[in-house]
Parts: structure tokens; C-alpha cells; sequence
């Protein structure tokens, strides 16, 4: 029996009916990824960790990939694959590395053959005796600004362009969405137009250059008519390792648990829409200027 679908063209005059038959075929050809898959880098701890818990526990359908450079480190992901064992894959994955982005994408391609979400977690802002928030340009160094540029940007466009293939298979399959998503953690700090204080320079210009990669990535996905999303997310202050040295600032009612920053996140991925592609969401669904 032949399958059909129609050409592209028809695509383009009824997105829905083409949508509503891609559906059918999915929900009746016996793949077992109802619920999604997911994948979460930098998910050994934080935002990233937070990130897998809730996607297990909220949804008891859903798929996740876990990377992180020492899974063997990771005990809270080592504890939720105690819990989860079937529901839940931890891969090795080194953003410096890209042969371990590749690792990754075979893995999922070889098991699920393709992704629905894409959140990219990971990032740096201060590691004792390497890298500290510079307080004025005097105190600007070239390994700084080269180290936070390659983890806050580089890396997650990578991740993107070699999970890419996974994305525009999954689309929305599985999930309530009709397109699939990339989600890039970023940082209001990282924000041109919103840019009053100064300081930060490997921070803030790492998080730009994450902003502008993702806008540059989101445009040629619908370009080309992928069935893909990117968006970027500011998730706050949160109270974790990475914002720690610095919290002695933050306002009362601003330093925000993980549980309720992931909580409020995926809140956004999940009501995302197609108008939503290349858009920077804080954690309250306002937009933050570029």
C-alpha cells in the first residue's frame, strides 16, 4: 500500500489539512513517542536539571535526552534515571567538543529517528580563578570574552544545526504543538536596547551573539518552511551555582526558585505558536527588546 501525501505546493495552500493527515499517519503507525522527545543540554544540574525533572513528571508520556560533559558526576540525574529509567536517555556532551553534539544526534536518530524539543541550558558566567564579570573594560581579557563566547554561543548553535535534521522530522508529533521547538537560555543582560548598566562584557556580548545566532537561525527555518521554531528565554534570577556569587543585589520577590522559573518556562514552550519563531520571551511571556 502506497502512502500519499500531498506535494509542496498543496502544503502551502492548507497547512492545516496537510497537518491533520501527517497526524493520522503518526498516531496510527505505532510509534511509541507519544508525549514527545526532548532533549535537554546542560542538564546536570540548575535550570537544565529542573528542565528533565518537569518534563518527566508533567508529562507521563514524553521522552527525554539528558547531556551533560560528566553524566557520571550528575547524581540528580542519575536519581530522576533511578525514576525514570524507560523514559529517560543521559548522554555524554561537551559544547567545546562538537564530535559529542554528532555522538548525540546519532544516538537519538538511531533511537527515536527524530526530536520535538530542543532546549539549550547550558552556559557560564563566573569560574573562580578563570572567568569573573568584569566590572569595567580595564579588567577585559581575551580568554574571558573567547571562553564565554564559545559555551554561551557557539556551542548551542551547533547543538541546533546537528539536531536540525531530528527537529524537522518531529515537528510537533506528539506533543500539542504543531511545530517543534528550540529553546535558547538567554539573559536580559544579554539585550542591546536594554543595556543601562554597563560591565559584563564576556557575559553580555556571549548572550547578543546567542540572541543574534538564534534570530539568524530562526529565519531560515521559516524560509524554508521547517516545521521549527526558535525563541530565546530569559529565565530571571534564579537560585542556583551559576548566580549565586551575585545575588547580594537582587531585589526582594526577584530571586526566583528553579522549580518556579522552569515552571513559568515551559509554560512559554508550550503554548509557543509559528508567529513566536525568533522572538526573546522573559519569564513572565513579556518580549525583551533586542
Amino acid at each position: 500500500m502506497k502512502l500519499w501525501l500531498p506535494k509542496s505546493h498543496a502544503f502551502m495552500a492548507a497547512p492545516l489539512a496537510f497537518r491533520s493527515i501527517r497526524r493520522a499517519c503518526f498516531a496510527s503507525s505505532g510509534l511509541k513517542w507519544e508525549g514527545g522527545v526532548s532533549m535537554v543540554q546542560g542538564a546536570s544540574r540548575g535550570i537544565g536539571l529542573e528542565f528533565v525533572k518537569q518534563l518527566l513528571e508533567k508529562n507521563d508520556k514524553g521522552h527525554v535526552i539528558a547531556t551533560c560533559r560528566n553524566p557520571n558526576g550528575a547524581t540528580g540525574l542519575v536519581d530522576l534515571k533511578n525514576k525514570f529509567a524507560e523514559r529517560l536517555n543521559i548522554m555524554p556532551l561537551d559544547l567545546t567538543i562538537e564530535s559529542t553534539i554528532e555522538a548525540s544526534a546519532k544516538f537519538i536518530r538511531e533511537k527515536y529517528g527524530s526530536l520535538n524539543l530542543l532546549i539549550n541550558a547550558s552556559g557560564i558566567l563566573s569560574i573562580p580563578n578563570v572567568l569573573q564579570p568584569e566590572t569595567t573594560l580595564s579588567k577585559v581579557e581575551r580568554s574571558s570574552l573567547m571562553l564565554a563566547y564559545e559555551v554561551n554561543a557557539v556551542g548551542p548553535i551547533l547543538a541546533i544545526k546537528h539536531m536540525w535534521p531530528l527537529l524537522k522530522a518531529g515537528g510537533g508529533f506528539g506533543t500539542e504543538r504543531d511545530v517543534a521547538v528550540v529553546a535558547n537560555l538567554s539573559a536580559r543582560v544579554g539585550s542591546i536596547g536594554d543595556n543601562h548598566l554597563g560591565g559584563w562584557h564576556s557575559y553580555r556580548s556571549s548572550k547578543a551573539a546567542l540572541n543574534q545566532l538564534t534570530k539568524t537561525v530562526s529565519v531560515e527555518f521559516a524560509r524554508k518552511r521547517d516545521p521549527i521554531i526558535c525563541i530565546l528565554l530569559h529565565p530571571g534570577t534564579v537560585d542556583t551555582d551559576l548566580s549565586k556569587p551575585f545575588q547580594r543585589n537582587v531585589p526582594d520577590g526577584k530571586l526566583f526558585t528553579k522549580e518556579f522559573s522552569v515552571q513559568q518556562l515551559l509554560s512559554i514552550i508550550n503554548n509557543a505558536k509559528s508567529h513566536d519563531n525568533g522572538k526573546f520571551f522573559a519569564w513572565d511571556g513579556q518580549e525583551i527588546p533586542w
